[in-house]
């Protein structure tokens, strides 16, 4: 179990430091809810550890630096392998897919012993009336359930400048203009999402184009640019993933073509010098040609 000689929670009974007043909190006002968890929350079980490069899992409660897990009915025969803030106490999972998982190692986290009963952490004065496991099961249930940080993409549009209907193709240099909805669900409807990271790729093999898309504020995010001077099939890309929310990722495939042979320039400003090179020489050779045939 986590141990705890410094950090625990004050009992009338001296006990073997086991129930932990852990007040190491994930700062995410999306998993958490905007409000702060100011008391303390009781935590008795086990420990587990994350790997650190894993970027799906999150620590929403940690233990402190003066924690460790060993087994308190035994005597320590050698230093425990899982001490400090390395201990999670609870964590979260988003897979790839957007399931949410909570892993806790106390049952007794959600009883309702802990949810209505006070605390008092070691060393400080100050007594709560509650702890803070209400509200910390209260946020986190809804963040695993999806009534909090989850996110909708719908109407994803793009067209010429000018013009309102989507193409079925581009051409090399057009300026063209790109627009998507992003809504969240706030538990009871769907929200605007107002962010200013969202980003948007012209994609072939590699980003051609990246650009921060500006938002109107009610949920519409959008953006221009000029279509490169390269052909060949490209795609549309928006691939979002921000701390607590849902992960978006959305593509609309689309090919650039090559100007057509008609939709040149009829006279190109920088080949002037070789029109000029080439009439004179016709030119010189017609005047060459009337001097010898007709000069005695």
């Amino acid at each position: 179990m986590v141990i705890d000689h410094i950090n625990y929670a004050v009992t009338d009974v001296d006990g073997d430091h086991t129930l932990i007043a852990g007040d190491d909190l994930i700062q995410s006002d999306v998993i958490l809810g905007s409000k702060k968890i100011e008391a303390p929350v009781l935590f008795r079980g086990i420990g587990h550890t994350a790997n650190p490069s894993n970027s799906l899992v999150l620590k929403v409660l940690s233990a402190s630096p003066s924690a460790y897990s060993a087994n308190p009915k035994t005597k320590l025969a050698s230093p425990p392998s899982l001490t400090g803030s390395a201990i999670s106490l609870v964590s979260v999972m988003q897979a790839r897919n957007n399931a949410r998982v909570l892993i806790s190692g106390s049952l007794d986290l959600f009883s309702n012993l802990f949810l209505k009963s006070g605390v008092q952490k070691a060393g400080s004065k100050k007594r709560h009336e509650r702890a803070g496991n209400e509200q910390f099961v209260t946020e986190t249930s809804k963040w695993v359930f999806h009534e909090r940080g989850h996110l909708k993409a719908i109407n994803v549009k793009h067209h010429k400048v000018g013009e309102t209907n989507e193409p079925g193709m581009y051409r090399i240099n057009d300026d063209l203009e790109y627009s998507v909805e992003i809504y969240e669900w706030s538990g009871t409807s769907w929200k605007p999402y107002v962010a200013d990271d969202v980003q948007l790729q012209f994609f072939m093999m590699s980003p051609y184009v990246l650009k921060t898309m500006s938002t109107d504020k009610k949920g519409l995010y959008s953006t221009s640019f000029k279509v490169p001077d390269v052909y060949g099939v490209f795609q549309f890309k928006v691939e979002y993933q921000r701390l607590g929310y849902t992960g978006l990722s959305f593509t609309k495939q689309i090919p650039v073509r090559p100007y057509r042979h008609n939709e040149y320039e009829r006279f190109i400003t920088s080949a002037y010098p070789y029109y000029t090179a080439s009439f004179s020489t016709m030119g010189a050779f017609f005047i060459f040609s009337f001097v010898y045939l007709y000069h005695k």
